[in-house]
């Protein structure tokens, strides 16, 4: 069973995939191409709309961030991974409330989903890399409890 909080995560995702695809395509088209979607009603419309429009907003500050981790070109990471990768960031540098573990483990379970075989382990490896440069502290306390 799937949460509303996860059910937007994917459609962020989704709509942030879309506009990859779509650049001159603007949010609130995207938005409302989602909420077509049965599962829209699902989903916490609040979380949806702060990732969706956050992203598009801070794309290329986003981008810029996440470059530094890649170990490959940011042209060879695919469109999906590249929009999990943003989620994620976003939520990592703007939502201090939400643990960061969660922010990683969420993207990695739509990277299963959605992404290529083993698309979730590079998403994995360079958030683990974001959370510790945008997090230190809480990335810190956390790797000394699973040291434990």
């Amino acid at each position: 069973m799937k949460t509303a909080r996860r059910r937007a995560r994917e459609f962020a995702m989704q709509g942030i995939y879309e506009w990859q695809l779509n650049p001159d395509r603007v949010a609130s088209t995207i938005e409302k191409h989602l909420r077509e979607n049965d599962y829209f009603a699902k989903a916490d419309e609040a979380l949806f709309r702060t990732i969706l429009f956050g992203v598009l907003k801070d794309v290329e500050t986003l981008s810029a961030m996440l470059a530094r981790h890649y170990e490959r070109s940011p042209d060879d990471v695919s469109p999906v991974e590249r929009a999990v990768l943003l989620m994620a960031a976003l939520e990592l540098t703007q939502h201090q409330e939400t643990p960061y573990p969660v922010i990683i483990n969420e993207a990695i379970e739509i990277a299963k989903t959605f992404g290529g075989t083993d698309g979730h382990k590079f998403v994995n490896g360079v958030l683990d890399k974001l959370a510790a440069e945008v997090r230190p502290e809480e990335f810190a306390s956390g790797r000394t409890r699973r040291q434990s």
